[in-house]
């Protein structure tokens, strides 16, 4: 049953990030709101509402190991199961500047994450966080590097925006309710850590969608953005993610997560940097590659 509830609550989460983000995308065209504005919702909220609904929760209910293991395990997921995925049906071979920056991004926020382990997530970290957060994106946004093609999505009246607005945070309060709570009952019945059930089940449902994009972008050959996609998206995680939850109380790094999840995030970030950098693609050895290190990864953080 808590196996149920789980997909009830990541099905609920994924169609409320949809609705709010039509709802709101909509709702900035009336009142004119420029582009960056309306991008960073497409960009940063679209890929990330679901683990940010999710943890939220779990810092609110006292359970930030939840919060902390699912942003660093999407992470990982996102890059050696979601991008594996992806190359092994098509290889990524436009490599530009901008995603090699992005990769060092992703590295430097690796290392932060390491340094926190000696201090706490709160409001200071949050602060921290939102504003490096917008001005990444606002350079990215610059430079042209900010892909908003999504921008088009249909256009409602303002009382149908701000209806499906409403919606959408039902449907994420309530998701986020229930995927959090089922997956605390599925660490308790199997006694895992929520450390480790936040590594594995929730990132991995909260990397879903983004799995099920990468595939089907492969299968259309459109993967020019998969990889900056995905390094986007791990940026906002943990600046966005972990920015924003930080809000909601102060919780620290589970000392499990920052001896081992933390440098096996960073190992594989180093790895995709060094094919980015040194082979100039990411091909089907990448990506068979990362499919065996994701399934050792498994196995290895529930033995």
């Amino acid at each position: 049953m808590d196996l149920l509830h789980l997909i009830i609550g990541l099905l609920l989460l994924v169609a409320g990030a949809e609705i709010v983000i039509r709802g709101s995308v909509s709702f900035g065209k009336k009142l004119n709101i420029s582009l960056f504005a309306v991008g960073v919702v497409i960009v940063a909220g679209g890929t990330s509402l679901p683990e940010l609904a999710s943890s939220i929760n779990a810092v609110i209910s006292n359970h930030a190991d939840l919060a902390v293991g699912a942003v660093v395990g999407s992470n990982i997921a996102n890059l050696i199961l979601v991008m594996a995925a992806t190359t092994v049906i098509l290889p990524i071979s436009n490599i530009t500047k901008n995603q090699i920056n992005q990769a060092w991004i992703n590295i430097g926020l690796g290392v932060a994450l390491i340094l926190m382990s000696f201090l706490y997530f709160n409001y200071i970290f949050g602060i921290v966080s939102m504003i490096l957060l917008i001005l990444i994106m606002y350079q990215q946004f610059k430079k042209g590097t900010l892909y908003l093609e999504e921008i088009n999505k249909s256009e409602y009246s303002t009382l149908l925006s701000i209806f499906l607005i409403l919606i959408g945070i039902i449907f994420l309060i309530y998701g986020s309710d229930l995927f959090v709570n089922s997956a605390i009952s599925i660490a308790n019945y199997f006694n895992v850590s929520e450390a480790v059930i936040g590594l594995s089940i929730i990132a991995f449902g909260t990397s879903l969608p983004e799995l099920v994009v990468g595939i089907m972008s492969a299968i259309k050959k459109k993967v020019d953005f998969a990889l900056g996609n995905i390094l986007g998206s791990n940026i906002y995680n943990v600046l966005g993610v972990l920015g924003i939850s930080s809000f909601f109380g102060t919780f620290s790094m589970p000392e499990i997560i920052a001896k081992q999840d933390l440098l096996f995030m960073l190992l594989i970030t180093f790895i995709t940097l060094g094919f980015m950098f040194f082979v100039k693609k990411i091909g089907r050895i990448f990506g068979s590659i990362s499919l065996i290190l994701y399934a050792c990864y498994m196995y290895f953080i529930f033995i």
